[in-house]
């Protein structure tokens, strides 16, 4: 009986493992390594191994890249130079508030390039909450992290000298070594977007020790100088190095803050006092992963898809990263990146609105409702203190990019019911934006914003980019329009009401496309679909031609109707793969990327066309946009280095994946809908913030069986191509039933068609 009773407990346990890794620890699907095979000619991904906690302050990562190179970690490169704290949320925008630390054996090497060490990914884990290498000197190394800190572990070789390097990487730095209680502390100033605040923005750090020092000093990185024994040192690449025992295991606590030290030193106990050993952290790390992937369980899929959907998870986990700590009392304050003050409630940083208006912030205001608003009221506390809306920061505002697309942020969460903010302001701030050009970058306001007015168009060649330009600019119109008509606001209402139609001035109907277009209203000459740059913005008139994202019935109708709109839309994949470098003068990735890809003119590897294949659910064929979505998630996407097909742009391209599989995608933001594609998954179960669940379930789906071909919402026949917020976060079911055909009859009918401005006004 005891034997019966010590296997039946066995086979049990085995059983709860297995069940576990399918349905609760869902963090062993996740590849961090996905997309770190990039490199500048060529991008898939250009993501790094992030070590972080969802949304967290601090990430961490191994770095095979120069100090200083945006591209921090490759996977094709097989030294590493560093275990840094990192924040890059783009590898064109680099990285900032930067330090690393390097163990040594041997001869202490301070030198980041004659300190590289070789290493092998056979002999490398890299998960969200555990990273672990070992190198081939014998040092291994791992980190686990916390939300503004991390827990390392060095295991030195027992026959070797230890020495373990800290690098002030390329900015101003100060270090003070507390030899007594096996600490350093200090700060860092270096990276992009905080020069205007004159030094005054540090990145405070604490780093514990759990060993003593047998030897010490500082050292600066610019000619590689030491001075044995000094316990302090400020200036440009200042750093420290320590000796350890031969054979030494080497526990160190990090956590920092843009507040003060005394602050790092608080979130250092706060996050970190707990955990005797790393361990610890790395159980509690893997808690909150698991605890975050398990808002989404999916069943019913391969290994490779579970592996593919869980990355990409991961990554939109990411972002937007809090810049907020917690004081004394477990109040957020922080440190303001636009004004250089500190001020107490939320801030969010790192994140690109031009990229990740389309599906991030659609897929967080579905999943983090409560982040979501804390997030766009924050958006208005940055207005406050920069007089600018935010549209690309990092950790301020850069301006890059274009549009001014915070108010799509700002619309899209009223229409789903996240009220944290006052309306009328919000207003106030975007028509600031549109009437203004700011003294950043192009998404800094408007430039020839008096054109877009009186024109109803950005001239060309007057205004770079000047199409996509207008076209964005009618999309945002259409943001601050539609916000003002919820909000019953009959002065901005009107005023919106009228440019968000300008995208008809640069339709041309002789050549079927959006081109450029003179001041003095004549075409740009020599008109040339295949030409990137000029008028569009990293991209072609091809893939701005769909840039109407708040009226795909109007752009139908100047198209001629449904029958042309739709063979437009399919020639996008059958026309040849064709790139005219044009105003670019050479290749750039994502022309490269395209070609790649073999799908005609669809450009997945950038943001402008993401959307398109949705578009057939507005022209009568939702069972193309079906079709297309699960070719897209099959053929472009994996969980591989190779994983994505182009930049993953700060969780954007991921959460299109995320969205995709779940069978919608946000066309509008700023409006409540999601529109259909295809489920990916026999099962989805939304685990919602507010204790409801939302299940799709998809009958006899499989690679073949990609149709939809009837479906119930809670039990009720469901014909529409869309779903809306407050249907998914109501909770209830939604049953498709699949097949390898599609049904031309489902969705076909002016009501099962998605939002469209020209249907409603």
């Amino acid at each position: 009986m005891k034997i019966k009773c010590i296997l039946f407990t066995f086979f049990l346990s085995m059983f709860s493992i297995t069940a576990q890794k399918k349905y609760n620890n869902l963090v062993d699907y996740v590849n961090t390594l996905q997309g770190t095979n990039s490199k500048h000619e060529l991008t898939r991904g250009n993501t790094y191994p992030t070590i972080a906690l969802p949304f967290a302050m601090n990430t961490w990562t191994p770095q095979t890249g120069n100090n200083g190179d945006g591209w921090k970690y490759q996977y094709f490169k097989n030294k590493i130079r560093g275990f840094q704290q990192a924040h890059q949320c783009s590898s064109w925008s680099n990285d900032y508030a930067v330090f690393s630390l390097m163990p040594v054996v041997g001869k202490l090497t301070l030198n980041e390039h004659e300190r590289a060490t070789k290493f092998s990914h056979k002999n490398e884990i890299s998960k969200p909450h555990y990273y672990s290498v070992q190198l081939e000197n014998g040092i291994s190394t791992e980190i686990s992290p916390s939300e503004r800190g991390a827990h390392l572990r060095f295991q030195f070789p027992k026959n070797e000298d230890a020495y373990l390097i800290l690098d002030g990487y390329t900015g101003i730095s100060e270090v003070h070594i507390d030899v007594k209680n096996n600490r350093i502390a200090g700060y860092v100033n270096n990276g992009r977007g905080m020069q205007r605040f004159n030094g005054n923005f540090k990145n405070y750090f604490v780093i514990q020790f759990d060993k003593p020092f047998k030897a010490h000093g500082i050292w600066e990185n610019t000619s590689n100088s030491k001075w044995d024994d000094k316990i302090s040192g400020k200036g440009i690449g200042i750093g420290a190095y320590l000796k350890f025992k031969k054979g030494e295991c080497v526990q160190v606590k990090i956590a920092s803050s843009y507040i003060n030290i005394e602050q790092a030193e608080l979130n250092l106990k706060s996050e970190l006092g707990n955990h005797k050993n790393l361990e610890g952290t790395k159980k509690a790390a893997k808690l909150i992963w698991n605890k975050q992937l398990n808002k989404i369980v999916v069943e019913g899929g391969t290994e490779e898809q579970f592996k593919t959907f869980y990355s990409c998870f991961f990554r939109a986990s990411l972002f937007s990263r809090k810049f907020y700590e917690l004081n004394k009392k477990g109040e957020p304050h922080y440190f303001s990146p636009y004004d250089g003050k500190i001020h107490e409630g939320y801030m969010y940083t790192d994140t690109g609105f031009w990229d990740t208006f389309r599906g991030q912030f659609p897929l967080n205001a579905l999943m983090e409702p409560t982040m979501h608003g804390r997030y766009v009221a924050a958006l208005l506390d940055a207005y406050d203190q920069c007089e600018w809306l935010p549209s690309w920061s990092f950790p301020s505002e850069a301006g890059s990019m274009i549009g001014n697309h915070a108010i799509s942020l700002l619309a899209d969460a009223w229409a789903k019911d996240l009220k944290t903010f006052d309306p009328k302001k919000a207003l106030d701030a975007y028509f600031h934006e549109a009437t203004n050009k700011g003294p950043w970058g192009p998404s800094n306001g408007r430039g020839h914003w008096k054109s877009y007015n009186t024109l109803g168009y950005i001239p060309y060649p007057d205004e770079g980019e000047a199409t996509a330009k207008t076209l964005e600019y009618a999309y945002d119109d259409f943001c601050g329009f539609t916000l003002a008509e919820m909000t019953d606001n009959k002065f901005y209402k009107e005023i919106f009401s009228k440019q968000m139609y300008n995208y008809k001035y640069v339709y041309d109907p002789k050549v079927g496309f959006m081109r450029g277009k003179q001041k003095d209203g004549k075409w740009v000459p020599n008109f040339d679909p295949y030409e990137w740059g000029g008028p569009f913005t990293e991209g072609n008139a091809w893939h701005y031609l769909w840039s109407v994202f708040h009226d795909p019935k109007g752009l139908i109708d100047l198209m001629g109707g449904e029958d042309n709109f739709n063979k437009k839309l399919d020639s996008v994949f059958t026309v040849p793969n064709t790139v005219h470098v044009g105003s670019y003068g050479g290749k750039i990735h994502e022309m490269t990327e395209m070609e790649m890809a073999n799908m005609g003119q669809y450009a997945h590897g950038n943001q402008p066309i993401q959307h398109m294949p949705y578009l057939y659910n507005y022209s009568g064929q939702p069972w193309k946009a079906q079709a297309k979505t699960r070719e897209i998630m099959e053929k472009l996407y994996n969980s591989t280095e190779n994983g994505y097909p182009g930049d993953e742009d700060q969780g954007q391209t991921s959460s299109w994946y995320v969205l995709s599989a779940m069978g919608f995608y946000s066309v509008c933001p700023g409006t409540n809908e999601y529109v259909m594609g295809s489920p990916v998954f026999k099962k989805i179960t939304l685990n919602l913030e507010n204790g409801k669940t939302f299940v799709i379930n998809s009958e006899r789906n499989s690679k073949t069986n990609v149709y939809i071909q009837s479906g119930e919402l809670n039990n009720k026949t469901y014909t529409r191509n869309y779903i809306t917020y407050q249907d998914l976060i109501s909770g209830g079911t939604l049953n498709l039933k699949m097949g390898s055909t599609p049904n031309k009859t489902r969705g076909v009918e002016k009501k099962d068609k998605p939002f469209s401005l020209s249907n409603d006004n």
